[in-house]
């Protein structure tokens, strides 16, 4: 996901959009630890897509 597609979003859909990413990631992290997870770069992505999600709602939160 890039970043311009997340500040598009406001603070509901980007509340909405976090709960998800957290929601894949539990899921892989369970995938993993039954050694389900075959490619497990998917953890990686999945991480650096919340923190960008989490920066992006504190700059709109700091901005206002």
């Amino acid at each position: 996901m890039k970043s311009s597609e997340i500040r598009s979003k406001d603070a509901g859909q980007l509340g909405k959009e976090l709960e998800e990413l957290l929601r894949a990631q539990f899921n892989l992290r369970m995938q993993r630890a039954t050694q389900q997870l075959s490619n497990t770069s998917q953890l990686g992505k999945v991480r650096r897509d919340i923190a960008r999600v989490r920066t992006i709602m504190r700059e709109k939160v700091s901005s206002k």
